[in-house]
């Protein structure tokens, strides 16, 4: 069976993504993301009711059919995790569709998301990190390649980038400052103090490359001069890893997770470590405060007298 959303709908969809993009600067995936959760949400809505559902029958959803929905997900391959996003782009679209449309959208709104177990971030240890950076070079035959991927590296580990960030730094960013300006998600400016072990790996890569360094090309460069990708990097870790007998963890994320992690337990400021991740909400940096607590009660447990 074919389901055809319909004209309005399918024009309500797309003017909605427009606004996230314009208002809230989403990164293309979360739109991406976005529109295949409210497309695969009004398509079922039609195949359920039996027909196309417009603006108007749209605006009388009932908690009923959002049980139906959530019941026709489980039986799926949407597990909690992923049930959970999809009910928070439908709530986003619905929300911004009843405030256009002036209609009351309870019956979606309070649709509760099934609860799952938040996966806390899975640090390195401070002598696992450092012996990753030492390692790495080790993994392309090219010199200057091994120090390319030293470099990015640092920065996840030294000044907590994304790999995006990373990657995205173009060459006019060298020699690094003192504190570096980072675009990162939504279009977010914040500004993150560069060490100077990543300074000066990111001036030996330079110092190596066989391709100039204009303002306008990527600081970080692949074999055949374009930008370098992400994909290569994880293949990187994943050497790395196996050689160091790390588990699977152990991924270009984890070197970020573990700048956030060792800070924290350094003593650094919560606050000030959401401002350096770019973290919009506390509540995503406090997982760190989970692992640190998880730690703290491992060493707790295996030394106490009593334990």
């Amino acid at each position: 069976m074919v389901v055809v959303i319909s004209p309005a709908a399918t024009a309500a969809r797309d003017s909605w993504l427009e606004a996230e993009k314009a208002l809230k600067g989403n990164s293309d995936n979360t739109l991406k993301a976005y529109f295949a959760d409210v497309t695969e949400f009004l398509a079922f809505m039609s195949e359920h009711k039996g027909a196309q559902q417009g603006l108007a029958p749209l605006s009388k959803l009932t908690v009923s059919d959002m049980r139906a929905w959530m019941a026709r997900m489980r039986t799926g391959d949407a597990g909690p995790r992923t049930l959970a996003r999809k009910l928070s782009a439908v709530k986003g679209f619905f929300r911004w569709l009843a405030e256009r449309e002036g209609f009351d959208p309870t019956a979606v709104l309070s649709t509760r998301a099934p609860k799952f177990q938040k996966k806390l971030p899975r640090p390195l240890a401070p002598d696992a990190a450092k012996a990753v950076i030492e390692t790495v070079e080790f993994q392309t035959r090219e010199g200057w390649q091994g120090a390319r991927d030293i470099a990015v590296v640092t920065l996840l580990y030294g000044c907590g980038l994304r790999i995006s960030e990373a990657l995205g730094l173009n060459a006019d960013a060298h020699p690094l400052p003192d504190v570096l300006r980072i675009v990162g998600k939504g279009n977010k400016e914040r500004l993150v103090p560069v060490i100077p072990a990543a300074r000066d790996a990111v001036a030996d890569y330079v110092r190596q490359a066989p391709f100039p360094m204009e303002p306008e090309r990527p600081l970080f460069i692949g074999a055949r001069g374009g930008r370098l990708n992400a994909r290569h990097i994880q293949g990187v870790m994943q050497n790395v890893r196996m050689q160091l007998g790390l588990p699977a963890s152990a991924t270009p994320h984890a070197m970020r997770h573990s700048f956030a992690t060792h800070l924290l337990e350094a003593g650094g400021d919560l606050r000030a470590i959401q401002e350096l991740l770019g973290h919009a909400s506390l509540s995503t940096t406090q997982a760190y405060t989970a692992v640190d607590t998880a730690r703290l009660m491992e060493v707790y447990n295996r030394t106490h007298p009593k334990a």
